[in-house]
């Protein structure tokens, strides 16, 4: 029989968000859309133009020995081209922004291959390789998964994700890596990721109206939908948390016998 995932648990629109995101037949809805030149200026590793760096010859010029898990694995397009490691790094605001960082982890392993990711506070990144590391980076850009306000793209002083909204909605970043435009609506990188400037402003699209966001996201809080209100999802929040307070002390069941 062949396996099915579960993904997670719950009923609620939260739940529901949460299983589609980590559902790799699942197509994220394009909500905008970027150049390549875009996503190289915005992400910073090269210049628009300039070919991948290597850190080794192309496999299929490498000359292994054979073996079975070569076999058994394909390599993706930046493994077979020998490409060095490269990143992109994510902060989703706590104001319902349309995932969150926990989330990431779990969509990312489910639907990119070649890949390693962490998760730290208000930010998550991935790594893999640089070709395939610019091919997730649109995906994720112009998609369902990120909002112009309350999803930054940040490369180092990622702090903000807690802190207010301004006045146009944004997520607080220290580096100014993007503006709001007056004029047009939309949000515009005139930084790239670690904060450097850059040639041109890239344009991310017009943020999304709170109550699309709250549809969208995969965030329980009191104002929007409630943990409490997704009796699944509480029953193995609770069981999870007595069971890493109590278990390393002793045996104990809730009855404390």
């Amino acid at each position: 029989m062949k396996y099915k995932a579960q993904f997670v648990p719950g009923s609620t629109v939260i739940s529901q968000n949460r299983k589609k995101y980590m559902d790799p037949t699942y197509k994220l809805k394009q909500l905008r859309s970027l150049s390549d030149e875009d996503i190289v200026l915005v992400l910073g590793h090269r210049a628009p133009g300039e070919d991948f760096k290597s850190v080794h010859p192309p496999l299929d010029e490498l000359g292994e020995p054979d073996c079975i898990i070569r076999e058994l694995v394909e390599p993706t397009e930046g493994a077979k081209a020998g490409d060095r490691i490269r990143y992109v790094q994510f902060t989703d605001s706590v104001y319902f922004a349309p995932i969150t960082p926990y989330q990431r982890a779990w969509a990312y392993y489910h639907r990119y291959r070649g890949i390693d990711t962490g998760t730290l506070s208000g930010r998550q990144i991935i790594e893999a390789r640089e070709r395939d590391v610019e091919k997730y980076a649109k995906e994720l850009i112009e998609t369902e998964l990120f909002d112009p306000a309350r999803t930054g793209i940040r490369g180092r002083t990622v702090h903000g994700h807690a802190v207010r909204l301004d006045e146009n909605g944004l997520m607080f970043d220290a580096m100014r890596r993007y503006m709001y435009d007056e004029v047009s609506g939309e949000v515009k990188y005139v930084k790239n990721m670690v904060g450097e400037p850059i040639d041109r402003a890239v344009s991310v699209g017009k943020p999304l109206a709170d109550e699309e966001l709250e549809k969208m996201t995969t965030m329980f809080r009191a104002d929007g939908v409630s943990v409490r209100e997704d009796q699944e999802v509480l029953d193995i929040v609770n069981a999870v948390h007595w069971g890493r307070t109590f278990g390393g002390y002793m045996s104990v069941n809730r009855e404390g016998q």
